[in-house]
């Protein structure tokens, strides 16, 4: 019976899917005496907002270009309406899903005052039915040169929806939106603004029995971990919100985008800019921008290993012997594994564990003089070990318990998410004891002990129903909880006196986190070959999350997710996957292993001589463009300009470059990498735009009339040209050559 149950809520949950999808959006109407507001134009800094009676209809342009448009509202409509509801949210270990009941819905707008006050265009009137009505406000004021704020705000705040409505072109694609995996332009789609887990197949496993077991954890094609409420269009406009709530951006229709806000206030800003990196670069002055990552880990790979001292002697033996460049060894395990339902996971006590790892000071110090780094691991979880792990020194659980800083429920109790077959509270960062408590902890437990950097995982899960210290709704602080782990991080580095020479990298995100975090990583892709969930995905989430800021991304080498169960499918790592996958991360911003969730089943790179040698190869492969690699960490850090980028970025105006999902993504300005992405094939096709370009391994030419080619012998390789006359193509297949690596 509860098997069914799970099945039923699954095709429930899909079935209220489609028809939300198929759902018209509402346009309200727009009441207006335009005897009492005639047409004006209205400069509000360098822009112009210029309000048309007859059409009823206003539009925004920069005095830079009065010909573009960079916003307008839907002739003849409404833009604001409102209504009133009822959440309905279920969540489970950081997975969510969203309804709603809607009591009231405001479906008309009036207009009754169009002011200008102190250079800010203040536009008042109601929002209402036949039945109730709230007053609105709605200010535009300049912010910046480029940047236009909107605040639209209503006098009774019980309705807790605001609706804000404008137009799009027929062809308009739209970018960006933090990490989205499942495709790179997201016209059609509604896509809500929520930092998830991002789910375990994400419709790719169709197998119902696997599918029913995942329940919510399964995730959809819009679940991910970076989600953020901003985007870059084809016709050059850009727009993000301030709100931290959740909100649904709807572009199911070709001529207008409608953004849903859960909240009675809306705040957000219009960009102005003439190419698609300028509008990033303009964005990213509010996101902040990523710091350069320290030079070491540009020398060689990341080598991601568990198991013990021992073990890492033996796996650096292994890699010296084929000549393996390497810039730190990260053991997740550094505080204790456990063995659960699920595969090989840690035990969440944030401490080193002496017995899995003895001499420890020993190996930080032998890894020192080889200039190689010892990397950690940990998340805002804590778990009660205590009667579990008999090693223990210290029960930080215990610690957070007693001092109340762990995230409540209600009752009063500390808030307890089941993870897999053990419970873990999260720690509530609105609590500034909290917060000092757990920075002690990184530079004490893990700084201290010489790690040189960590993966910082997590920060998704804040329930909806959480109770926080400062009295602040989780609803609102859910997503900026992920930035404000980033800040914690970052603060115990700085306050440790280590300023840029440590490294942490974390998977959630949401619109400041660039701020804070020195890297990403793209979290747990299937082991498969998935669009939606595998290593297509980290294709495009890879170029999508550049988009809004998140300049230095990197993925899993292999994937992480294992599943198993019997008599179903499972999915673990191949060979050939995980030879794919070294192939494609080594022309991504950081070269790292993971031996994935369940390591005894997955495919790993000292699992034959043949692997052991091609991550080399390739480990040096990554080591020979780390010149340039350089010169786009600067540019990133600089302009906000991510290093791995979609060919749009530099094609803007070659319309085939819209079409890319994951096939292929550029190095800087440079390059064009085409990895092979599908099982037992040894070819590609690469879109290459107008000019001539060099075939990085043989140094062949292919002049391109903006066409595709089929790149065959890719048995080892993915297809690799850079353009013509470029000195760092030059340089960096001259570096291949010296290393035996190309002809």
């Amino acid at each position: 019976m509860h098997l069914f149950k799970k099945v039923y809520s699954l095709l429930l949950i899909i079935l209220l899917t489609n028809c939300e999808a198929k759902a018209a959006i509402l346009v309200p109407n727009l009441i207006v005496d335009i005897n009492q507001l005639p047409s004006k134009n209205y400069d509000i800094g360098p822009f112009i907002i210029s309000w048309n009676a007859q059409l009823l209809q206003f539009d925004i342009t920069n005095q830079s270009d009065l010909s573009k448009s960079i916003w307008s509202s839907v002739q003849g409509k409404g833009f604001i309406h409102g209504a009133q509801a009822i959440d309905m949210v279920e969540d489970s270990r950081g997975s969510f899903v969203f309804e709603e009941e809607i009591i009231e819905i405001l479906s008309n707008q009036s207009i009754e005052n169009i002011d200008l006050i102190n250079n800010q265009l203040v536009i008042k009137g109601k929002v209402y039915n036949n039945a109730v009505q709230t007053a609105y406000t709605l200010i535009f004021k300049s912010n910046g040169d480029n940047q236009l704020n909107f605040d639209v705000n209503f006098e009774n705040n019980t309705f807790n929806r605001v609706y804000f409505t404008y137009s799009a072109e027929e062809e308009e694609a739209f970018y960006g939106f933090g990490e989205q995996c499942s495709f790179f332009n997201n016209k059609g789609k509604k896509i809500p603004i929520w930092v998830n887990e991002q789910g375990v197949g994400r419709g790719d496993i169709t197998d119902p029995i696997i599918n029913a077991v995942l329940g919510l954890s399964g995730g959809n094609e819009t679940s991910n971990y970076i989600s953020v409420p901003h985007y870059i269009s084809t016709s050059n406009r850009s727009l993000y919100l301030e709100n931290t709530n959740y909100s649904v951006f709807d572009l199911t229709e070709s001529d207008k985008v409608q953004i849903d806000t859960w909240s009675s206030h809306l705040v957000g800003n219009i960009i102005s800019g003439n190419s698609p990196k300028e509008l990033i670069t303009e964005y990213t002055t509010y996101s902040g921008r990523m710091r350069k990552l320290p030079s070491w880990v540009g020398e060689g790979a990341i080598i991601g290993l568990q198991g013990g001292t021992e073990k890492l002697y033996d796996e650096w033996a292994a890699l010296e012997e084929k000549g393996t460049p390497i810039a730190a060894f990260w053991v997740q395990d550094w505080i204790g594994q456990r063995t659960t339902i699920v595969g090989k996971q840690l035990w969440w006590n944030w401490e080193l564990d002496n017995d899995r790892y003895p001499n420890w000071d020993e190996l930080v110090d032998t890894l020192g003089k080889k200039n190689i780094r010892l990397l950690g691991y940990i998340n805002p979880f804590i778990a009660n070990i205590y009667g579990q792990k008999t090693n223990i020194r210290r029960n930080i659980f215990l610690e957070a318990r007693t001092n109340g800083f762990l995230v409540k429920k209600e009752n009063g109790d500390p808030y307890l998410i089941k993870q897999t077959s053990f419970d873990a509270g999260i720690i509530d960062l609105t609590n500034p004891a909290c917060r000092v408590w757990i920075k002690e902890i990184i530079k004490d437990e893990l700084i201290a002990r010489g790690l040189k950097g960590w993966m910082a995982d997590f920060a998704e899960a804040l329930p909806y129903d959480a109770v926080l210290f400062s009295g602040e709704s989780p609803k609102d602080y859910h997503n900026k909880y992920t930035e404000v782990w980033m800040q914690i991080n970052r603060e115990a580095i700085e306050e440790s006196g280590y300023g840029d020479e440590m490294v942490f990298f974390a998977r959630s995100g949401f619109t400041q986190s660039p701020k804070y975090s020195t890297l990403f990583w793209q979290g747990d892709q299937l082991v498969d070959w998935g669009q939606n969930d595998g290593i297509k995905s980290a294709m495009t989430g890879l170029m999508s999350a550049g988009i809004s800021g998140f300049s230095l991304n990197h993925s899993d080498i292999g994937g992480y997710t294992t599943v198993t169960y019997p008599i179903v499918k499972n999915y673990v790592r191949s060979k050939e996957l995980l030879k794919r996958w070294i192939e494609m991360s080594a022309f991504t911003a950081v070269f790292r292993t993971h031996e994935g969730l369940n390591p005894d089943k997955n495919y790993q790179i000292f699992d034959s001589d043949e692997t052991l040698e091609h991550f080399a190869k390739y480990a040096k492969i990554y080591k020979a463009w780390g010149f340039y690699r350089e010169q786009l960490i600067d540019e990133a850090n600089s302009t906000g300009i991510p290093v791995i980028r979609h060919p749009y970025l530099e094609f803007q105006n070659d319309l085939k470059t819209q079409d890319i999902v994951f096939e292929q993504f550029m190095i800087g300005s440079e390059f064009m990498v085409a990895p092979v992405l599908e099982k037992n094939k040894v070819q590609t096709n690469i879109y290459l735009p107008n000019g001539r370009w060099i075939n990085l391994w043989d140094g062949t030419i292919l002049s391109s009339n903006g066409q595709s080619f089929t790149i065959t012998n890719l048995v080892d390789k993915p297809a690799v040209f850079y353009k013509e006359n470029s000195t760092n193509g030059i340089q960096f297949r001259n570096n291949l050559i010296d290393e035996g690596l190309a002809e």
